[in-house]
């Protein structure tokens, strides 16, 4: 099963910013400037989370990931945006 989550991060460093962004761009949809939706299982969370982990500096920069529920449910609809809309990507296929 597959959940909905919202990552955003602050990035200090120009290079880890770049880095980070690169692999954002693999998991998910890039709704703001450090903002992704990402349609994750348990293992592709894992796996993010362990990319991410390599790609910060602990002591410098923040990630932050929202759990915000199932594609099949609540995460589709939990969304609301003001002014210009920015509306979460449709459910695509994965290749592995």
């Amino acid at each position: 099963m597959r959940s909905r989550y919202i990552v955003t991060y602050d990035v200090s460093d120009p290079k880890r910013l770049r880095r980070v962004f690169k692999i954002m761009k693999g998991y998910g949809a890039h709704l703001q400037f450090s903002v992704f939706s990402c349609d994750l299982t348990s293992m592709t969370l894992v796996r993010l989370k362990a990319e991410l982990r390599e790609a910060i500096d602990a002591f410098e920069d923040a990630v932050l990931l929202v759990d915000v529920g199932p594609t099949d449910g609540r995460g589709t609809t939990s969304f609301e945006c003001l002014g210009r809309a920015t509306r979460p990507p449709e459910r695509e296929p994965v290749i592995v």
